[in-house]
């Protein structure tokens, strides 16, 4: 019985003790791992010191200590690659010849980066050709590995230093075409020299015409045509090898294992257009190619070996990127700019025509195929794939703050086919990038789609496209106050794009885009019940607009349509309320200047109906909110005096004052029973009093109500603020 006892005892308390064995098991494993890591990595750092130690004339043959650590070397090299450091000691060990000739060859066939190579490993490399002792051979697989992790080396200013001593091996016939391949790489226009070209020419009368001296000669002849008198042919058979055979597919073994994107020199992937599956999905044009590089591809035509000096694909730094900017090689496939910063920064620096027409043909095409002649099959289905599209485009335009003229074209077609909720963000938001354009074309382009969607769409697709709108003027007022020129004669709309205007035509672009959306939300409030959040981004326009003088230097001024500016007046929220009186009051600024501006220049001038427009609403606000005369005579609201006095509303001309307002009343009530918290019966009308009238407008401007303090202390002046104020009070 009491074995049994302990039995079950043992049974209940196995398996915790399963489940602390088990971590400790676990802990063991990690303990062990870290461990043999420690072991693996310790052997390799004491190879490396064996290598960057070992003395001239040490024998190989019979050496195991040799063996053993090369081995190691070699270990490490094919499964992770080797890190800079490493590379550095492993290079300078062969290429001194501290050990014969012998294991050179070995060791530069294991040089595998796993990250970068360092520049001056390889300048090194370069000075030790000129020792003497090394044999051509090895010379020759030194430069193809040079070649092969070119896009690799993490700087390339100290090998341009040494741009004339590689050249001087040009006289090797063996080395030849790895030289001439390298400089192709690495010349720039400072590199061209008279008497480079002079022994170019030389040796192509001794070698013939052999594609690599001419395709270094046309590279010359593009930076300096005056040197290079030679007639180079369109089309060159073979250009440079590909050389990197010996180290190809290790490198890539390596870095598929460290998880780390190919360098396009040694890439082994199939180009976009190759991928099959890809032809069978809808959309399948728009994916955004790699950015590749062109440079060790074979280049056939003169033209196409312009400006191939240094990839945008091993740009790594924008500091590099100014350095090399002249040198820039444009990659095969125009589209892939729109998926690399660099690229963009490029782009937006260089302005190169040709880059812009390429690029703008791939980006027509690609969506016009897709959007517009692609089938309707499951339209309703957008894939990931061309949302990450769309949203590449748009912050590829946000970069460059302008839009692309294919995409422009695309979306004036697009818009007259558009459901309005089809990719909503990425349409509005390529539509707010549209540049100016002429008046005579903007209804058709433009407001005749965009009427349509916007009264058969919802309030959300309403505050989208108020927002785009928004933000297409924005766009506007900052070209024009960007690239206006000073005799403000012409305007030039964008750094990439020949369209130029008048001033006045510029005035009457803007002035149409303003008018159109005061009806679009004119009607829009109307439909919607004067909706909050809509009539807030109608606000949010209009903030811009009433700037448009001395924010964006437009000698421009358009006052709000009635249809927005009652609403806003008589919103039920306070927010509205106060913005409206903050655009009030930055239009009697601008207004102001305005006047003064045009006083002193002739050709300036704001049309009369615009000031009359504005005092008409200054003195209904003014009118209202602090003389309390609603319903006035001659005021625009207006209702009889039969109806008046059917509502029962007492002192219905106070309805709408800073105290009544619907928006304010809340406030109204709180300062009320914080001033006379005894009282139990409110009366608002005490607030009118002087010195409670002074104290509720600093509670009031407390609030965060800095519109209607910046609206009433530039329009009212404040000593007639308080007696009218009690005069009000007292006679009511």
């Amino acid at each position: 019985m009491a074995a049994s006892s302990d039995s079950s005892e043992s049974d209940q308390l196995r398996p915790s003790d399963q489940s602390v064995s088990c971590r400790s098991g676990n802990r063991s494993m990690r303990v062990a791992e870290n461990e043999r890591r420690k072991k693996a990595e310790e052997p390799f750092v004491l190879a490396l010191k064996y290598f960057s130690d070992v003395q001239t004339g040490t024998p190989v043959t019979g050496n195991d200590e040799f063996e053993k650590n090369l081995v190691l070397v070699e270990r490490v090299a094919y499964s992770n690659g080797l890190s800079p450091e490493a590379i550095s000691i492993m290079l300078e060990f062969a290429m001194s010849l501290r050990m014969g000739s012998s294991p050179c060859v070995r060791v530069l066939k294991c040089l595998l980066p796993s990250s970068v190579v360092p520049q001056e490993a390889v300048v090194r490399g370069v000075v030790w050709l000129n020792v003497g002792k090394m044999p051509i051979t090895t010379q020759v697989l030194f430069l193809k590995w040079v070649l092969t992790v070119f896009d690799m080396i993490d700087a390339k200013d100290q090998l341009r230093a040494v741009y004339g001593f590689i050249f001087s091996f040009i006289t090797e016939e063996n080395l030849c075409p790895f030289v001439c391949h390298l400089l192709y790489l690495l010349t720039r226009k400072e590199s061209v020299r008279a008497f480079r070209v002079r022994k170019l020419m030389d040796l192509q009368s001794k070698l013939g015409r052999q594609p690599f001296l001419l395709h270094l000669l046309s590279l010359y002849k593009v930076f300096s045509p005056e040197l290079v008198a030679l007639s180079v042919p369109s089309r060159v058979k073979s250009g440079f090898k590909n050389h990197n055979s010996p180290w190809k597919v290790a490198l890539a073994a390596v870095q598929r294992r460290n998880g780390a994107q190919i360098a396009s020199a040694i890439s082994l992937a199939l180009p976009v257009g190759d991928r099959t599956s890809s032809r069978k999905r809808k959309h399948g044009h728009l994916q955004i190619p790699v950015l590749t590089s062109v440079t060790n591809k074979q280049p056939h035509t003169e033209q196409n070996s312009r400006k191939k000096l240094i990839p945008l694909v091993q740009i790594q730094s924008f500091d590099q990127l100014l350095k090399t900017m002249h040198q820039i090689e444009l990659p095969a496939q125009m589209g892939s700019l729109l998926g690399s910063g660099l690229a963009l920064q490029y782009l937006d620096c260089v302005q190169e025509e040709s880059a812009l027409l390429r690029l703008n043909f791939w980006l027509g095409c690609a969506l016009q195929e897709e959007f517009l002649f692609g089938s309707d099959d499951d339209a309703a289905h957008i894939p990931e794939e061309t949302l990450q599209f769309l949203d590449k485009l748009l912050s590829a335009q946000h970069f460059l703050q302008e839009g692309f003229s294919s995409s422009d074209a695309f979306l004036y077609k697009f818009l007259n086919v558009w459901d309005g909720s089809l990719m909503r963000p990425q349409i509005l938001g390529l539509l707010s990038n549209i540049p100016v354009i002429p008046a005579l074309h903007l209804g058709k382009l433009l407001f005749e789609p965009l009427t349509q969607l916007f009264f058969t769409s919802s309030l959300f697709f309403k505050c989208g496209l108020m927002e785009c709108l928004n933000s297409m003027l924005v766009k506007w007022l900052t070209w024009h106050s960007v690239y206006a020129l000073e005799d403000d004669l012409d305007i030039s709309l964008g750094s990439h794009t020949s369209v130029n205007m008048t001033l006045s035509g510029f005035k009457d672009s803007v002035m149409e885009l303003v008018h159109f959306v005061g009806r679009l939300a004119s009607v829009g409030l109307q439909l919607e019940g004067c909706h909050t959040l809509l009539l807030s981004f109608v606000l949010d326009f209009y903030g811009t607009v009433c700037d448009t003088f001395l924010k964006f230097g437009l000698p421009l001024v358009v006052m709000p349509p009635a249809g927005v500016f009652y609403p806003a007046f008589f919103a039920a929220d306070p927010i509205s309320l106060d913005r409206l009186a903050h655009i009030m009051h930055r239009y009697r600024v601008n207004l102001t200047s305005a006047k003064n501006q045009e006083k002193a220049t002739e050709a300036f001038h704001i049309s009369r109906q615009t000031f009359q427009e504005f005092n008409h609403y200054l003195v209904f606000m003014v009118n209202c909110l602090w003389n309390s005369r609603m319903f006035k005579p001659g005021m625009d609201v207006r209702l009889s005096e039969e109806l008046l006095q059917k509502s029962n509303v007492p002192q219905y001309w106070t309805r709408f004052d800073l105290i009544h307002h619907p928006a304010l009343m809340s406030y109204a009530f709180d300062f009320h029973q914080k001033c006379w918290p005894g009282r139990k019966e409110m009366d608002l009308n005490s607030i009118k009093h002087l010195k409670p009238w002074s104290w509720y407008l600093q509670y009031l401007f407390n609030q965060g109500f800095d519109g209607l303090k910046d609206f009433f202390q530039s329009n009212i002046n404040q000593q007639l603020t308080v007696d009218d104020g009690q005069g009000d009070s007292q006679q009511r």
